[in-house]
């Protein structure tokens, strides 16, 4: 019923407003934009053995000009056989995009979403992507700007300047795309230069204070031979967040950005695009709510499904407010409240910049295509990692807390034609070479020991009497009426009788961990991939046709490590306490009451135990993919196509320290570090699609299945990165993936593909007047999980904390997508001027944002709303747009998450296995309502 509702709204959306998918309304530049190849190279540039593509002239919305390159061939949409959504520039600036995220308005198989970090976003299509913020875990959907792979989404949450248009490719992409294009690939195209002289200038101001100048020239500077452009953006804005302790915003906007290009064509054959481009962000994200703080607990142990929330209310919780703690958005996680600890407002720098070549030489018989790019990138790491006021850790900003990459690359295509045009043939090889450096200084802050003393005398024992986080073990030295005149010291310890001693002595040295951690850990991790791709069109008739496709990719990643540590306190803990848990005389409550102690001092395996390592790892691996396609047009305005795909996503290393041993009570040595690596992911992909095109009326539909093995899942527990490859066993496992044994559920039969991406895509346009157009997209999505999953290609366990997986939906993939957008851009009397109304819509159905699916990180299905009305003069000379984004100011969150330390277990461990719940959570909430005023000028 919900859906039903939802399609109703999109219906009544269209009745109010531009183009969703590369249907632009009248072009608001001055230049025309040609034909262009990968990189949107120079004017006239198209493939040998090609026509040459008219430029695309105002088509008022009509989407059957458009010209993409997803083919690395420049090709009309309408005639390339695959599922493609092609957003142009006036649609982009009509739904007020500054960069990829807000192509999803546009795009319903498409979701952005931004964690720890803006610098280091997830793309997701059709359900699949890459979950959360670590490092060594590259995309599942590729993205290129001006024909230079990206190897981290987060590239596009950049200023992008004046963008041509946004490709977005849905399904495996591996024969083109290349490794890491397993879900898809993005491809950004940025205006080229002009021999025209113009350019634009525009200012925005909105709420937030949120000031925004770009601006662009361009012209020649040798007639006909070498023209320029250069592009800058300028962005400020306060926070969206409120921190109530440092009274300060967070998720504020501070950054520029300049692109130069130099286009040079020294004859009709060859053209030259130089690029260059600088970013910088020094900003303070990001900011995250407490969504839930509640402790579960199970009135009937044993019994699945029964929970109820503790009256006595949650004992973490009860802990940190009786060490200062304030929870400013309990309650109401959308008044955007904070509360950071004292003098840790942190803002980061992040520098990203580089430059690319790209040389268009046509040979008479065929064209010859390359491009060399370098790059780097850095982005600071310093965070109050907890996100409270409490100080229990923190990243502090003495620059030992980065991440940085140094990224080389090669592409050279060689493409032309046969057998009178009857062959569109493809060559191409490709070489990258990535220096990724990952510093960490990761330490407990000062309220950490007596935090933590105090969880572990909570989880003995919830009475309040026991406890006083002033005293060594947070441990009451009052008599107490509610101990039987003892205190909180005399009354634990001897409850544990002869081993009181023992763990008291344990507890207490928990305060000496105060301020200890990394003084500088860092991981290194070299990546040089090469590769030789083919990909070939062949008209068998002139309605039927073949593309068969194949790639081969060589990787080869070489890892390092070197530790800094000073918490001498764990290997202390290790050596006091560990017997303890292999004695078979200590209760099983009280082993665990151990482990605790434990795991809350040596937590990430932060300990000096590290240092003096010299871990070292590599590995190489090779991977074969391809794409088969049958195209067939009955008529000149209608295309079917059927196709096969191979994706890889290559293997690498989890740059997190929890998986260098078995668990926390022992210490990592040198062979460790092969527990840090993860096997590659590939997908087998089967489409069916139907494209039809008219003057007045665009259709596509697509039908998909996607079969994904060895799915790289990224989970954060709470304290850890835990990264799985997730695979299915032929063989039942009798519920072994979904109990809570990290030694049950191994596969003793044959190990196979473990993820399911399906379902279909529509996407309609009309446009019945030359300056109103209306869009629709719906995609529906089943991606789910398979039963008896395994956390290995060698079938391995899946971790206890996955046990929710097993036949259940993905994170972050909702089952329906709704989009809608219509621009009406009506002349205003004979002066020349029009005027714009446009809105777009996006509908989502729920969907869990978390990796390990607990129902607290479930998100509510909602709808998004941005709408823009504007006064443009004749040939769109000046403009006057007052503007909205998320105008109904919808409340939703992009990833929920474990509060790191704060507690442990979720509602569904409670349900399933009869255990006590007390893990607080935390969101990254996405932004509020926008709005400001725009004013541009076009010369």
């Amino acid at each position: 019923m919900r859906m039903i509702a939802y399609l109703l709204s999109a219906a009544a959306t269209t009745a109010l407003v531009t183009p969703a998918f590369a249907q632009d309304v009248p072009t608001t530049q001055p230049e025309a934009q040609t034909a262009t190849t990968t990189s949107g190279t120079a004017a006239g540039s198209v493939d040998a053995g090609q026509p040459p593509v008219a430029p695309q002239a105002d088509t008022g919305g009509n989407a059957s000009d458009i010209v993409i390159t997803a083919t690395r061939r420049s090709e009309r949409l309408s005639n390339v056989p695959i599922a493609v959504s092609a957003v142009g520039s006036a649609a982009l600036e009509n739904t007020g995009a500054n960069d990829i995220r807000q192509a999803t308005q546009l795009v319903p198989s498409l979701l952005i979403s931004s964690t720890g970090s803006e610098a280091n976003a997830s793309a997701r299509v059709r359900g699949i992507g890459t979950v959360g913020d670590n490092p060594g875990l590259e995309s599942s959907v590729a993205v290129f700007i001006d024909g230079v792979y990206r190897s981290r989404t987060g590239s596009g949450l950049n200023d992008l300047g004046e963008v041509d248009r946004i490709e977005v490719l849905r399904g495996p992409q591996g024969t083109l795309s290349g490794r890491n294009a397993t879900a898809g690939s993005i491809n950004i195209l940025t205006k080229l230069p002009s021999y025209d002289f113009g350019g634009y200038a525009e200012a925005t101001y909105g709420n937030y204070n949120n000031v925004r100048i770009a601006g662009a020239l361009t012209g020649p500077i040798i007639k006909d031979k070498l023209a320029f452009r250069l592009d800058g953006v300028f962005g400020k804005r306060d926070g969206y967040y409120y921190d109530v302790i440092n009274d300060t915003d967070y998720n504020d906007r501070n950054r520029y950005f300049v692109r130069g290009q130099l286009l040079f064509e020294p004859s009709s054959d060859v053209t030259v695009r130089v690029i260059g481009d600088y970013t910088h962000r020094d900003e303070k994200c990001c900011g995250a709510v407490y969504i839930n703080t509640q402790e579960k607990i199970d009135p009937t142990p044993g019994v699945t499904g029964d929970f109820a929330i503790n009256p006595s209310g949650n004992r973490i919780v009860q802990v940190m407010q009786s060490m200062g703690a304030v929870f400013p958005s309990a309650g109401d996680p959308y008044n955007r409240r904070i509360a950071n600890s004292p003098g840790r407002a942190y803002s980061n720098v992040t520098t990203d910049y580089g430059g690319s070549g790209q040389i268009d030489v046509n040979l008479g018989g065929a064209s010859l295509t390359s491009i060399t790019a370098y790059r780097e990138y850095k982005s600071g790491g310093a965070a109050d990692i907890d996100y409270g006021n409490l100080d229990i850790g923190y990243r502090a900003d003495d620059g030992n807390s980065y991440r940085q990459f140094h990224t080389f690359s090669q592409e050279v295509r060689l493409n032309g034609s046969l057998f009178n045009d009857r062959l569109n043939w493809l060559v191409g090889g490709y070489y990258s070479k990535e220096d990724l450096v990952v510093a960490d200084n990761l330490k407990f802050g000062t309220q950490y020991g007596a935090f933590a003393a105090c969880r572990i005398v909570a989880t003995a024992n919830p009475l309040a009497a026991l406890r006083n986080p002033n005293n060594p073990g947070c441990l009451s030295t009052t008599p107490q009426a509610a101990l039987g005149g003892a205190n909180g010291r005399q009354a634990l310890g001897a409850s544990f009788g002869a081993l009181g001693p023992t763990i008291l002595a344990g507890l207490d040295r928990l305060s000496t961990l105060n301020s200890l951690g990394d003084q500088r850990s860092t991981y290194y991790q070299d990546s040089e991939n090469y590769a030789f791709f083919t990909h070939n069109i062949f008209k068998l008739t002139d309605k039927l046709s073949i593309t068969g496709g194949l790639r081969y990719t060589r990787e080869a990643k070489d890892f390092h490590a070197d530790f800094n540590n000073n918490n001498t306190v764990c290997p202390a803990q290790q050596a006091n306490l560990s017997p303890l848990l292999a004695s078979a005389a200590v209760p099983a409550a009280l082993k665990t009451l151990v482990g605790g102690i434990i795991t809350l001092t040596c937590t990430g395996n932060s300990t000096s135990a590290l240092n003096g390592l010299d871990l070292n790892d590599s590995f190489k691996e090779g991977e074969f993919t391809g794409t088969g396609v049958i195209s067939y047009k009955p008529r000149t305005d209608t295309l079917l196509y059927a196709s096969f795909s191979r994706g890889y996503k290559a293997g690498g290393y989890n740059l997190d320290r929890s998986d260098l041993t078995a668990n926390v009570f022992s210490s990592p040595t040198n062979a460790s570090v092969a527990n840090l690596r993860f096997d590659p992911e590939t997908v087998n992909a089967y489409e069916l699609g139907l494209k039809f095109t008219s003057k007045d009326f665009t259709f596509n539909v697509a039908g998909f299945r996607q079969e994904f093995k060895n799915f790289q899942l990224n989970t954060f527990n709470g304290t850890n990165f835990i990264v799985q490859n997730i695979s299915t066993c032929d063989t039942s496992l009798n519920g072994a993936d979904r109990d809570a044994s990290a030694t049950t559920g191994a596969c003793t039969g044959n190990v196979k593909y473990g993820v399911i991406s399906q379902g279909f895509e529509l996407e309609a346009g009309l446009f019945p007047a030359p300056n109103y157009s209306v869009n629709l997209g719906y995609t529906y999505t089943n991606t789910r999980f398979r039963n008896n999953l395994v956390g290995s290609e060698d079938g391995q366990p899946l971790d206890p904390a996955l046990f929710l997986l097993s036949g259940s939906n993905l994170s972050n993939a909702p089952k329906h997508t709704v989009t809608a957008s219509t621009a009406w851009t009506p002349d205003i009397g004979s002066s020349g001027m029009t005027a714009l109304f446009y809105v777009d819509g996006r509908m989502t159905s729920d969907y869990n944002t978390g990796s390990d699916l607990f129902p607290e990180k479930a998100q509510d299905g909602f709808f998004l709303m941005n709408a823009r009305v504007g006064l443009r003069g004749p040939e769109q000379k000046w403009a006057l747009e007052v503007w909205a984004q998320n105008l109904l100011d919808t409340n939703y969150q992009q990833v929920a998450f474990n509060a790191p330390f704060q507690g442990a277990g979720s509602q569904a461990q409670t349900q399933a296995f009869g255990t006590t719940a007390n893990q607080i959570f935390t969101s990254y909430l996405a932004e509020p309502r926008t709005y400001g005023l725009t004013l541009r000028t076009r010369f």
